[in-house]
């Protein structure tokens, strides 16, 4: 079977990896720190909070934005439901913008007519959560004009896209944003086994991230209600969690670092080997807007023009060893927002992108044989 995804584990991952285990620290000690740095010079922010999951680096995001009870937080129903949870999780409610019906990102022109209509009925949010599908870079330019009109903080959850650029800069940078978002989940373009990062240049929200991925716990005597007793003494000061990334996944991700651009570089070799072999077929291949050098992530194709249903191709695709998978289903229709009153209809691009979208395989270590196997496949069930 040709995987969906897969993570590229070099000889030097490994080593670095044994050497923390060697070390006197296995958590919480300077591996962490160096891979915040290494990440945040490498988009150009002021700082990073490395955590274990980029949900818990989204949860903590929202609340070191202020988001609580009563706010409303919008993202786009294309995404994993984490992009939406984290506003449940502070309390807040949540709402949806409609995709764009080329790009698939959250569509500005559907924003800025919810927004007008949010700003009547004094339902503005509080929080925005973009996601750069795929790797491809949303609108920040637009998103970003529009959060100061209406005075909305924006997050870019970036877990596709560490690696990408936006008109000229890396995803990340904080040009367009308050807080960038990544994942290093082994599907993503680097890996840290599991863990995330949120990235900003504003320094307060930098302390509260980091007060919050660990207990809401402190030494920093600035921080205390009084003087502290002595070289022991901690406070907890706010009501945090234990988000924590080890130094084995610090060092992990930090190693892997250090092939960043050249997996994005093959990924986009092999994205326009995929755009010569599969152009004929009954297929709308993914289109790249020019401000946007996308991460590549995923390659998701839609289908189009075939008596064929999507659950066929798939079944189909799968017996014959091809590991296609779908991103995503749309997070209005998952029975737990739904729950919410969110019914079909309510985000019909969405809807309609799901109903004919496809993801292929792609990774750095795949090769153009395995493209054209994928190839081979896909015109032996669709011609």
């Amino acid at each position: 079977m040709i995987p969906y995804g897969k993570q590229a584990i070099s000889e030097e991952d490994i080593e670095a990896v044994v050497d923390v285990l060697k070390s006197d620290f296995l958590t919480q000690g300077p591996c962490v720190p160096l891979f915040e740095q290494a990440l945040a010079e490498y988009c150009g922010a002021e700082y990073g909070v490395a955590v274990n999951s980029a949900t818990s680096a989204l949860h903590i995001a929202c609340l070191a934005l202020g988001l609580s009870e009563g706010d409303w937080l919008w993202t786009t129903p294309i995404t994993f439901v984490a992009s939406a949870n984290c506003g449940l999780y502070c309390g807040a409610k949540v709402d949806f913008v409609d995709i764009d019906p080329v790009y698939y990102n959250l569509c500005v022109d559907s924003l800025k007519a919810k927004l007008a209509a949010a700003e009547q009925n004094d339902v503005l949010p509080k929080v925005l959560v973009v996601v750069h599908l795929t790797g491809q870079a949303c609108d920040m330019q637009g998103i970003y004009e529009l959060s100061k009109q209406y005075g909305f903080s924006v997050i870019e959850d970036a877990s596709h896209a560490v690696g990408g650029r936006y008109r000229g800069k890396p995803i990340g940078s904080g040009d367009y944003s308050d807080i960038t978002v990544f994942s290093f989940h082994p599907v993503k373009i680097i890996t840290s086994a599991e863990g995330g990062m949120a990235v900003t240049n504003n320094t307060s929200l930098d302390e509260k991230m980091r007060l919050l991925r660990s207990h809401g716990v402190t030494r920093d005597e600035t921080l205390m209600s009084h003087e502290s007793d002595g070289p022991w003494y901690y406070q907890q000061v706010a009501l945090g969690f234990n988000y924590r990334m080890t130094d084995l996944q610090a060092a992990l991700g930090r190693s892997q670092m250090s092939e960043l651009d050249r997996f994005v570089a093959r990924r986009h070799e092999l994205v326009e080997r995929y755009n010569q072999v599969l152009d004929g077929l009954p297929l709308i291949l993914p289109i790249q807007h020019s401000d946007s050098y996308s991460a590549f992530h995923l390659y998701v194709v839609r289908l189009e023009n075939t008596s064929l249903s999507r659950k066929e191709v798939f079944q189909r695709l799968r017996g014959l060893g091809i590991g296609v998978n779908v991103h995503y289903i749309p997070v209005h229709l998952q029975p737990y927002y739904q729950s919410f009153g969110f019914r079909e209809g309510d985000f019909p691009v969405s809807e309609a992108y799901y109903e004919a979208a496809l993801t292929l395989p792609l990774y750095p270590s795949m090769t153009f044989a395995q493209v054209e196997l994928v190839s081979d496949a896909l015109k032996e069930v669709l011609l």
